[in-house]
């Protein structure tokens, strides 16, 4: 081979390398309780501690109950159910999951948290493989998962959950928080005939009915909002004559009343006056 043609093929080796995809990176746990995933390298980056404690969520009493009961039955090994949090904006449920895995994982040493970015639904079922080997117990949280491009991404997530012939990972707990109950993209006619988008709804109210725990979140009410606001001043030590027309008036400018409104007034309160928060 003369060296020119070495050259040659050198080049096109170093261009294919360069071209081919990054090495998977081999899962690590040891860095923290709760991680992101890059579905591109399956490397599983460490993110810091969620700060807010359960008990500062109110207005949810119910649902923290409940949730929090399935997730310390998976927690101990026992029958749980993958869960759907849904309601509307701003009442607590990605909160609630990650502030309820918080206080489990201090019982619970071998208790982990994956969040996986929504428009990565379709690599759900490599990772799930890919968890099913390791001896952690893992919570796999969605937040604001929705299907807005037809049934492909409702397909692989009910692969996932339904786990092929093997069946779904015993050392996983999916939990997706959402604004809609079924997952339905907001408008399922626009684009598609109808013979394919009824197909496409079947699909995503399918993929609904495999979370076995459904728990909803309503509009938040005046007298809820109220107390969201008045429990979070006395837990961070904040107060004012005027607490409740404050906390009112900034609800009307915002245009809503919900747990993280009135959290986001507390915020401006505590910087008002100078003190800080735990995030």
């Amino acid at each position: 081979m003369d060296d020119t043609l070495k050259s040659v093929l050198t080049r096109i080796a170093d261009a294919l390398e360069r071209l081919a995809p990054p090495p998977k990176v081999p899962p690590a746990f040891e860095g923290g309780r709760l991680f992101r995933h890059d579905p591109v390298t399956g490397a599983f980056h460490p993110a810091p501690d969620y700060l807010l404690p359960l008990d500062s969520l109110v207005g949810v009493d119910r649902q923290k109950a409940r949730f929090l009961e399935n997730l310390e039955r998976f927690s101990r090994g026992l029958p749980s159910n993958h869960a759907l949090l849904w309601g509307v904006r701003g009442t607590g449920k990605s909160s609630l999951t990650k502030a309820a895995f918080m206080e489990l994982s201090r019982k619970f040493d071998d208790l982990k948290l994956v969040e996986v970015d929504r428009d990565e639904v379709t690599a759900l079922p490599g990772l799930f493989d890919v968890l099913r080997a390791r001896g952690e117990r893992f919570v796999v949280l969605c937040d604001d998962l929705s299907f807005e491009e037809g049934a492909a991404a409702a397909k692989a997530l009910k692969s996932a959950l339904e786990g092929g012939v093997s069946g779904p990972p015993a050392n996983v707990l999916f939990v997706a928080t959402s604004n809609r109950r079924h997952l339905m993209p907001r408008s399922n006619t626009e684009d598609r005939g109808l013979v394919a988008s009824a197909e496409d709804a079947e699909e995503e109210v399918s993929v609904s009915d495999r979370f076995g725990l459904w728990v909803g979140f309503p509009p938040m009410d005046q007298a809820t909002y109220l107390e969201a606001v008045n429990g979070y001043a006395e837990k961070f030590g904040l107060s004012d004559p005027d607490l409740e027309r404050r906390a009112l008036q900034w609800a009307q400018l915002r245009g809503s009343r919900s747990g993280r409104v009135a959290y986001q007034f507390i915020r401006d309160l505590a910087g008002e006056q100078g003190k800080s928060l735990p995030m």
